[in-house]
């Protein structure tokens, strides 16, 4: 077997690094159906503010096993509209973690799957959201265990 001359081996296990934590994440994948159209006919906006905070907490999980819950979720502006038929990807990146709070992005964007096989990806919207870990109570705790 000839190897190409960019090949580089890499180990089976690597080690997570706070780089590679901040690496773009494709947390959810769904197509976008009738029921979640507005008035308008394009898609509703808080159908993509759940996805937000569903992709952000998918993200919250990959980096620590304790149940989180959505402190806050800053300025959401809707730069696209999103529409009936279209694959809508959330992508997720861990950019901070605190002592009992994990910050997540979260990039979204929509690919038009045209019928012609004409394809166009746009970006829809981006947010930035915060997960905090907490107890069987809810009350905040350590992510990691001293």
């Amino acid at each position: 077997m000839r190897l190409s001359p960019n090949y580089r081996h890499q180990p089976a296990f690597i080690p997570q690094t706070p780089k590679q934590m901040s690496d773009r994440f494709p947390a959810i994948r769904i197509t976008m159906l009738p029921k979640d159209t507005n008035a308008s006919g394009t898609i509703f906006g808080g159908v993509i503010l759940s996805y937000i905070d569903l992709a952000g907490g998918i993200e919250a999980r990959r980096q620590s096993p304790k149940k989180f819950v959505t402190k806050a979720m800053h300025e959401v502006v809707f730069v696209a509209p999103v529409h009936l038929g279209d694959l809508v990807t959330f992508y997720t990146r861990t950019v901070r973690m605190g002592r009992t709070s994990i910050t997540v992005d979260v990039e979204v964007e929509a690919e038009r799957l045209g019928l012609g096989g004409t394809k166009e990806t746009v970006r829809v919207t981006e947010a930035e959201v915060i997960y905090v870990a907490v107890d069987e109570n809810g009350h905040p705790i350590p992510i990691k265990a001293s």
